[in-house]
């Protein structure tokens, strides 16, 4: 049986980050285990046409001294580039969100389309992590970095109190290929004066990450919540009337898909960057909806997974080498 020192449930950017943080402080002997075909969570692009889309994170804002460190390592390296935004830069990436995250991982054991279904521990043994094949993998610590309410599934019976009211609101996003231009003006990204129930819209050639037009809508939680149960072509139209607002004159869609996220953002916080649970409190969970007691901005987003993962990391790398 498969046995390491840490096993990170998740490889969206806060299990990123806790990986990442944990081999600089000499802690190798990991491995995260991700249940889609790529690295990134919400960090998130898609093939559609001949073009690229971003339907997850479209950018990222700093306020802390460790992403602004990184930050200017990456704008060196042509990972991020600054988007719109001042005084306050929002940073993207040239060729899609996702291939950040595919950097940030490179190096880092993963292993793809695995899905876990509990998390068991022994008082004096490992922790066993079994997934949905039903093979078994031992650890001595665990890092759970999916959306609360999936990470609390799997502790059978370990449900930190503290974690038992976080719930998250869902988000349709509509992805769109048009044969033409769209009158979203430059830097193709527009979050104000928009149709009810509309979050934001954004066009990714103007954006600087497709050679051809792609269009994505995005609805707000609550337009979400309220369409949950309603048929996904049915919502799909709908979010094309949208899109069709922002057609120039002679353009017309010509593809459509719909992105469901069933955990965008968490409608509660944790005024903590990770929560310990089980026996000798072996398990950690981090992920965007864990903040730091400092944190201004006091909602989830890009940098609050990042440091989440990040302090994560530091707490499980000082239990490893005893300090």
């Amino acid at each position: 049986m498969l046995t390491k020192e840490v096993i990170i449930i998740g490889g969206g950017l806060s299990g990123i980050m806790a990986a990442r943080t944990l081999i600089e402080k000499g802690v190798e002997d990991i491995l995260i285990l991700e249940k889609s075909r790529s690295v990134g969570g919400r960090l998130a692009t898609r093939r559609i046409g001949e073009g690229k889309a971003d339907h997850g994170a479209q950018f990222f804002t700093v306020r802390s001294r460790e992403l602004e460190r990184d930050v200017e390592i990456w704008l060196k390296s042509g990972w991020v580039k600054r988007w719109f935004g001042d005084p306050y830069p929002r940073y993207t990436s040239p060729t899609g969100m996702n291939s950040l995250a595919k950097r940030l991982a490179e190096g880092i054991p993963v292993k793809l389309n695995t899905k876990v279904s509990s998390i068991r521990e022994g008082r004096d043994g490992p922790l066993e992590v079994e997934l949905e094949s039903g093979e078994r993998i031992l650890a001595n610590h665990c890092v759970v970095t999916a959306p609360v309410p999936q990470g609390l599934s799997l502790l059978e019976g370990m449900t930190p109190p503290q974690l038992s009211h976080i719930s998250f609101a869902p988000c349709f996003v509509g992805l769109f290929t048009l044969d033409g231009n769209s009158s979203i003006p430059s830097p193709g990204h527009l979050d104000e004066n928009l149709p009810d129930g509309v979050e934001r819209v954004v066009d990714h050639r103007k954006k600087g990450i497709s050679p051809s037009v792609t269009v994505s809508v995005y609805m707000t939680g609550d337009w979400s919540k309220r369409n949950d149960r309603t048929e996904e072509h049915e919502i799909l139209a709908e979010i094309r009337l949208v899109a069709e607002r922002y057609l120039e004159k002679g353009s017309e869609v010509r593809g459509a898909q719909l992105k469901r996220w069933r955990y965008a953002e968490a409608e509660g916080v944790i005024s903590k960057p990770f929560v310990e649970t089980g026996h000798d409190h072996r398990i950690t969970l981090c992920g965007d909806a864990f903040l730091r007691e400092n944190d201004e901005a006091g909602r989830t987003r890009f940098e609050s997974a990042y440091l989440s993962g990040i302090s994560a990391g530091e707490r499980i790398a000082g239990k490893c080498k005893g300090f």
